[in-house]
């Protein structure tokens, strides 16, 4: 117990003599977590949160999956449920593939081998992020449908890896029909509203904690700069994104944001870590095992694609 405790405790120890000798870092890095919360992650994702609740519950999955469960079905086996789970993933950003999955599993609508297959492969930075944010900057290095492809393709490999390991396959998910809305809990804006600010509290806790943590490294680690600014990519990534752009260039810088942003930083795991229900079975090792896959993936597409 006493060796457990120690790491932990010297931890402790040297986070709160940083705050207390350069606490303006850590005001500088709360500003900017918070700023990224209220301004940008808090209006974009409680939206689609609190529509995917609501969808759920009301028992509205089927039509919002209906144009592409034939696709889904088809090619990785999916229930409804899978498929809207793999879909929002896609398009809303960190956490909400991960959220909704966790969510889906407690609720019995996917089984515990599709759960784990889609907790693999349906976390994910939005396009509209990728596009906006990471992309900024980059279009003369690398087109936006390679980046884009970069990030998206290694989904099937991963997914067809995980069902294998997981021993997953199409009879084994959760019921291909979602739920009639009488076998639903329904919607109630009270309840679930305040279900998703206590989800998007806990998500801007770990934005602002991992904003504080890189802006110590960005001012007081020792490494050289590029190698800081990889850093800073593996532990939050829209802090990470921006500092590779000042530091790296060429192929390379394309190729490491697209791997940042495939991985998600320290944060997104965090943030996963957040929304994952107890009872739904789910391992965060596993999921940072995945995103490490994922991540390397990206960076030797992206690699091999733009290298002469």
């Amino acid at each position: 117990m006493k060796k457990s405790l120690f790491p932990a405790a010297t931890l402790s120890a040297l986070s709160l003599l940083l705050l207390l000798l350069k606490p303006e870092i850590a005001l500088a890095g709360a500003r900017d977590g918070l700023n990224l919360w209220a301004f940008v992650v808090l209006p974009t994702l409680l939206p689609f949160m609190l529509c995917s609740t609501a969808a759920a519950q009301s028992g509205g999955i089927s039509l919002l999956t209906s144009p592409f469960c034939p696709l889904l079905e088809g090619v990785f086996g999916l229930s409804e449920a899978g498929s809207y789970t793999l879909l929002t993933g896609l398009l809303c950003g960190y956490p909400m593939g991960a959220r909704t999955c966790a969510r889906f599993r407690s609720q019995g609508l996917l089984s515990a081998p599709e759960a784990k297959v889609l907790l693999a492969v349906s976390n994910h930075p939005s396009p509209m992020f990728l596009l906006g944010y990471v992309m900024a900057g980059l279009d003369s290095l690398c087109p936006a449908a390679l980046f884009l492809a970069a990030v998206y393709l290694p989904i099937l490999p991963i997914a067809i890896l995980a069902a294998k390991i997981y021993r997953f396959s199409p009879s084994s998910a959760g019921s291909k029909r979602s739920p009639h809305p009488s076998e639903t809990p329904g919607f109630s804006f009270g309840r679930d509203f305040l279900d998703c600010l206590e989800a998007m509290e806990k998500i801007g806790g770990c934005i602002l904690v991992f904003s504080i943590l890189a802006a110590y490294i960005w001012n007081l680690s020792p490494l050289p700069p590029a190698a800081n600014a990889c850093l800073l990519g593996l532990t939050e990534i829209t802090t990470g994104i921006h500092a590779l752009k000042a530091e790296l260039g060429g192929p390379l810088l394309a190729a490491a944001a697209a791997a940042a942003s495939a991985f998600g930083g320290l944060s997104g795991v965090f943030q996963t870590q957040s929304v994952l229900t107890k009872n739904a079975g789910l391992s965060i090792r596993h999921y940072v095992l995945w995103k490490l896959i994922h991540a390397g993936l990206t960076g030797l597409i992206l690699t091999a694609a733009l290298l002469p």
